[in-house]
């Protein structure tokens, strides 16, 4: 540990150089268009953030050897004066309870915040996750890929209708080429194509940043089916007038385009020898994708990123979200697979053994086995207390006392019309079995619905799944072909066979959908949350219905 004294200059150190990019991060959190930043200004505040960076892990170095008096210190501060101290007074006191099964709020970003002078001397000793989950991530990027934090070296995707969010280095806004407002119009679509364009305009880019792996999927979908139109765009110098954008925001993005015939040109000379690698031939420096969420729903999307278009370049998921609270964060980049450190100051957690045990009570973060799953329960806010989120971890290791986890799956995305329960993982390993037994097929996306939702249109059978799916090289499906996912369920889960043979379970029905019908249901979900496998709404059904075309 620092001495005080030591800490306190590191702090003081930070708090006063900070107000050199305090303008900046205002302007990026009023949604201003980023100015461009000179050089000098952008390397003092990335050293100084640097030092921050460097005094955040050693404070979470600390407090990984304490764990339980880690929690126990969050604890107290979520609980209300006068209340009895200690976890097991707390676990006594207050029930567990339930989140909403229907949405995944803790994958959503946070509003951007402030940066102001005082904050980074005030994270040096309040546990303010927000920041100190920003700092680590600089912190981890600039260690395993030197180059990208280069001044405007990163571009982001991300919509965000309701103003701007949060990205992932938002303490250095310098960092980002990529203008706010680009992100917050009313259209999805015309979000990630705005920022696919000031994307493109930046030959040196250093990172791609998106908040969910399937904004920067749709992002260069805009790419293969539009690219002679931006092409045009850059070599003009213009926004598009096909995109419907308030006047104001129009007016302020074109303020900041210029012509550029010579990128214009080379777009089109590497969209035209094809899409495999796109990403890595249209900005050669590239050294690293960053998603927010890449698993769970999301994973669909980053398999297909990481064979195809960003083939070749690492992928890095930083942070895990549950319950709307960051709780840990990722400080090995370059695994193959997404690992999370469980923070201990960040708040309050609780896990039940699954499956689950005829003994209920929950194990806390000290007392986790390795290689064992758990239902994570959370305490994250005041007054929100013991909330089962929905979320199933396993235990993959530790660092010091604290537990090592990857996402496994969202009890919320479970399948289950007479209580067989089939996760939304294993059924994508059946789905992904079953199409390869379709020639030339290739799974774009799916979705699953329960046929309860559809009421009296799904007929007077027995209770059955009903799938949409797109797929790219085949454009129908014999009866015969269709069965194959029957079969293959039966196959991987006894009891859904069991139910299918005695009738209680009817077959299951596929329906392919047209190209692009997914990016407009993610544009109907309404807010930038991981794809919903099983769908819980009717709107967004009749959303997915209208694009059946077999």
């Amino acid at each position: 540990m620092l001495p005080a004294a030591a800490a306190l200059a590191v702090c003081v150190a930070a708090a006063v150089a900070v107000v050199v990019c305090v303008a900046v991060a205002v302007a990026v959190g009023a949604g201003a268009a980023l100015p461009a930043a000179p050089p000098l200004r952008h390397r003092l505040a990335r050293a100084v953030l640097h030092r921050a960076a460097r005094w955040q892990r050693r404070r979470l170095e600390l407090r990984g050897t304490e764990v339980r008096s880690s929690q126990e210190r969050r604890l107290r501060r979520l609980l209300p004066a006068g209340a009895a101290p200690g976890s097991d007074a707390f676990r006594e006191s207050h029930p567990l309870t339930l989140s909403s099964p229907d949405g995944d709020p803790g994958e959503q970003e946070a509003p951007v915040p402030l940066l102001g002078p005082w904050a980074l001397l005030r994270s040096c000793w309040a546990a303010d996750p927000p920041l100190q989950g920003a700092l680590l991530y600089l912190d981890v990027l600039r260690t395993a890929f030197p180059q990208a934090l280069a001044l405007r070296g990163t571009a982001l995707f991300c919509w965000a209708p309701g103003g701007p969010r949060a990205p992932a280095g938002w303490p250095l806004p310098t960092l980002y080429c990529t203008p706010a407002e680009a992100g917050a119009v009313p259209s999805r679509a015309a979000a990630l194509r705005l920022q696919l364009l000031f994307a493109l305009r930046e030959r040196g880019l250093r990172v791609l940043e998106a908040g969910l792996a399937s904004e920067l999927c749709d992002a260069l979908a805009a790419l293969r089916a539009g690219w002679p139109g931006l092409a045009e765009d850059l070599a003009l110098g213009r926004l598009s007038p096909q995109l419907e954008l308030p006047e104001g925001t129009r007016r302020q993005l074109q303020g900041l385009l210029a012509p550029d015939a010579a990128r214009a040109a080379e777009l089109r000379a590497e969209c035209a020898r094809g899409f495999e690698g796109i990403v890595q031939r249209l900005w050669p420096q590239l050294q690293v994708v960053v998603v927010g969420t890449a698993h769970g729903g999301e994973q669909l999307y980053s398999d297909a990123l990481q064979q195809e278009d960003c083939k070749g370049l690492p992928f890095y998921s930083p942070f895990y979200r549950a319950g709307g609270a960051l709780l840990g964060v990722n400080l090995w980049p370059e695994e193959p697979s997404a690992r999370f450190l469980l923070c201990p100051d960040w708040a309050f957690c609780e896990f039940l053994p699954c499956p689950a045990e005829e003994e209920t009570a929950t194990a806390l973060l000290g007392e986790l086995w390795e290689g064992r799953e758990y239902a994570l329960v959370l305490t994250a806010w005041p007054g929100e207390y013991r909330c089962h989120v929905g979320e199933v971890l396993q235990v993959a290791g530790f660092h010091k006392q604290c537990p090592v986890v990857e996402p496994v799956r969202r009890e919320s995305q479970t399948l289950s019309v007479r209580g067989e329960s089939i996760p939304e993982e294993r059924f994508l390993r059946s789905l992904r079995r079953a199409v390869g037994m379709w020639p030339g097929a290739r799974l774009v996306d799916y979705v699953c619905v329960e046929s309860a939702l559809l009421g009296a249109s799904s007929g007077a059978c027995a209770p059955h799944y009903q799938v949409f799916v797109e797929l790219r090289g085949l454009r129908d499906l014999s009866e015969g072909q269709r069965y194959k996912l029957d079969h293959c369920l039966q196959e991987d889960f006894p009891t859904y066979k069991s139910f299918r043979f005695k009738g209680s379970i009817g077959p299951l029905r596929l329906h392919l959908v047209a190209a692009g019908a997914f990016a407009r249901l993610r544009e109907a979900v309404g807010c930038p949350r991981p794809m919903p496998r099983v769908l819980r709404e009717r709107r967004l059904l009749s959303a997915i219905q209208s694009a059946v075309v077999s």
